[in-house]
């Protein structure tokens, strides 16, 4: 963590530099991205302009030169080949979230809190982000194949592009349910309504959420360092991720 904390000059500091990062953002993040954007640029009068995908599409637009300074992904992959390919700035890659997996339906009572509707017959569509794209994905993928349903839910099983596409099948109704970060489950720091199953972590590969600079500008190392601020951390659990140094 030392490693990415860069000096950073007070609000304003930077004036005649250019004042606004581009953030390519994993869409997981996004709503919370939002509220630390919102408290960043107030502190020090940077603007953040966010960038939403799948974490494999943005590594691949990032690998092709996309013109983004920060790359929030949802995996360590990514952000280390990045580093490797030189991409990616060295010494600034750190975990800034821990996501957790949540089976979710928008109708009360139709998740149980043991995750036995996997079991049954009750549903026709179960929505996953693409797990070749989307770590969420992926972590989902895991869970079936450990629960030994992988290959039994096959036709019933509906990709979205990214965890955002998977949130949306599900509360447009065109999946019953489906695996999605658990930090969707929250809007204004409560939970949405409907019913869910928090997917023991023991059943999936752990969710690591790292960032990378890709750029050195002095706005996007400033939103960096505030990204690993006490500050920032408390704003992040209190949106369903855990954080590096302990549980919400």
């Amino acid at each position: 963590m030392a490693a990415v904390l860069f000096l950073v000059g007070l609000p304003g500091s930077a004036r005649g530099e250019r004042d606004a990062v581009r953030i390519a953002v994993a869409s997981n993040f996004v709503s919370t991205l939002r509220v630390l954007s919102n408290h960043f640029e107030l502190a020090y009068h940077y603007r953040v302009h966010m960038i939403p995908g799948s974490t494999g599409k943005l590594y691949a637009q990032i690998r092709n030169g996309a013109p983004f300074d920060l790359f929030l992904a949802a995996d360590v992959r990514r952000p280390r080949l990045l580093e490797e390919s030189r991409d990616g700035i060295r010494g600034s890659r750190f975990t800034y979230a821990r996501g957790r997996l949540a089976l979710w339906s928008p109708r009360p009572g139709f998740v149980d809190d043991q995750g036995g509707v996997l079991h049954g017959e009750a549903f026709s569509h179960l929505a996953l982000a693409n797990p070749r794209l989307a770590p969420y994905g992926a972590a989902a993928r895991a869970v079936l194949q450990k629960l030994n349903l992988w290959s039994v839910l096959q036709s019933r099983l509906v990709y979205g592009e990214n965890i955002a596409q998977t949130y949306q099948f599900v509360a447009g109704g065109n999946a019953e349910l489906g695996f999605i970060a658990l930090s969707q489950l929250y809007r204004h720091g409560h939970k949405t309504s409907g019913s869910y199953w928090l997917i023991p972590q023991s059943l999936y590969p752990p969710i690591e959420q790292q960032a990378i600079l890709i750029q050195a500008t002095v706005p996007a190392r400033a939103f960096l360092s505030y990204l690993g601020s006490e500050d920032a951390k408390k704003i992040i659990r209190d949106r369903g991720y855990d954080t590096p140094g302990g549980l919400p």
